[in-house]
């Protein structure tokens, strides 16, 4: 079985802040990361290897520097990685990022078929959760979001059990393979990685591909040119009030708690018009 993971690095949203002038995130202002949806991508990539066997392929768009996003899943126990990096790729939208990572899959396809499509829920950066079903809609495979468990994969037959979430709960379905599976934190834990794999990680050289390595692509379905997606602002949530430390005996603690929430009951009749 071989199982191909989409991966993303993306700034750590927890240190990132919005440029004031360009309504953008300032990427330069926090470290790179794997994205975490993904990482647990990969951590069900290598389990279902495990149990049935076969290859994990990760696969990446970026700049060079994204090549350590690919070190961190060979790390977690990934086979190989691929990277496409070229200039004609900067400032894609969700739209063209699928169609660029689609042109890579069907690369990769060409080489050795692919069983199973795995991406996180979604990029914490962009928070879309569009570039997974993207693919799934131009390599027309069936694609199968909020998953919370894989199992019973029966490649000879081309089917794949699924669990995943859905409003009220969750609901159990089957589906053809090859297929494209978005999941969700829940699915696992990743685990410590082994000293191997760490070693393995470090001298690692990921596959890097630039357009011209890719077969049939049509230039204005890349970047900008095939990016329609327009950000018209873009703010930080604003920060919280903080915690309010009530110091004094007992009594003179329950005497300041019931005049907070009264004071807070009102402010919130005002708003509310009462």
């Amino acid at each position: 079985m071989h199982i191909v993971v989409c991966i993303k690095q993306v700034p750590d949203t927890k240190i990132i802040k919005v440029n004031p002038k360009t309504n953008t995130l300032d990427r330069s202002s926090a470290p790179a990361i794997l994205n975490p949806y993904d990482a647990h991508a990969v951590e069900e990539a290598v389990r279902l290897r495990a149990e049935y066997g076969g290859k994990v392929t990760v696969l990446s768009m970026g700049p060079p520097q994204a090549v350590n996003a690919i070190k961190k899943c060979i790390e977690i126990g990934a086979d190989e990685g691929v990277l496409i990096s070229d200039r004609a790729f900067a400032g894609a939208d969700t739209l063209a990022t699928s169609y660029a990572l689609t042109k890579a899959i069907e690369k990769i396809q060409k080489q050795e078929p692919i069983d199973l499509v795995l991406c996180g829920k979604h990029a914490i950066d962009g928070d879309t959760g569009q570039v997974g079903p993207g693919i799934a809609r131009r390599m027309e495979i069936p694609p199968i979001t909020n998953v919370l468990k894989i199992e019973n994969v029966k490649v000879n037959e081309g089917k794949v059990e699924i669990r995943r979430k859905i409003e009220n709960g969750y609901e159990i379905i089957q589906s053809t393979t090859p297929c494209l599976l978005t999941v969700e934190k829940e699915i696992n834990e990743v685990s410590y990685s082994p000293l191997p794999n760490m070693i393995r990680a470090a001298r690692y050289k990921p596959t890097v591909w630039t357009v011209a390595d890719l077969d049939d692509v049509d230039r204005k379905q890349l970047g900008i040119k095939g990016s329609p997606t327009i950000v018209g602002k873009m703010w930080p949530p604003a920060k919280s009030e903080g915690a309010k430390l009530i110091e004094g005996d007992a009594k003179s603690q329950v005497s300041q708690l019931v005049s907070i929430v009264l004071e807070k009951r009102e402010l919130f009749a005002q708003k509310g018009g009462k």
